[in-house]
C-alpha cells in the first residue's frame, strides 16, 4: 500500500492530502491483457490526488474504461468530464 502525502494536487490544485491512484486500477493488474501490454513498473505507476478529485475519477469511469483511455496523468487532465468534476472541486473549502 501506498501511504498518503500532502502536497498541490495535479487536477484541482488544492494542498491538501493526497491519495495515490493508480492510472491502471490493481484489479486489473492480474489480466492477461494488461500483463502483456504493460510491465510491473507500468502497472504500479500513478499519481497522487486528492481525495474529491480521486473519488470523482471513479465517479465518472469504470476501472476498465480508467485502464484503458486514462493510462497517463495527461489524459486524466485532459478529459472534459475529469477537467469540469476538477474545477468544481478547486473551489470546495478545505476541511481540516
Amino acid at each position: 500500500m501506498v501511504a498518503d502525502k500532502a502536497g498541490p494536487c495535479p487536477l484541482c490544485g488544492r494542498v491538501v492530502t493526497l491519495t495515490f491512484h493508480h492510472l491502471i486500477p490493481k484489479k486489473l493488474h492480474r489480466r492477461t491483457r494488461f500483463k502483456k501490454t504493460y510491465s510491473k513498473a507500468d502497472l504500479n505507476r500513478g499519481v497522487y490526488v486528492c481525495r474529491l478529485c480521486h473519488n470523482g475519477i471513479h465517479d465518472h469511469y469504470d476501472e476498465m474504461t480508467l485502464a484503458k483511455e486514462f493510462p497517463t496523468v495527461d489524459k486524466l487532465q485532459a478529459d472534459p468530464q475529469i477537467r469540469r468534476h476538477s474545477q468544481w472541486v478547486a473551489k470546495q473549502k478545505i476541511r481540516a
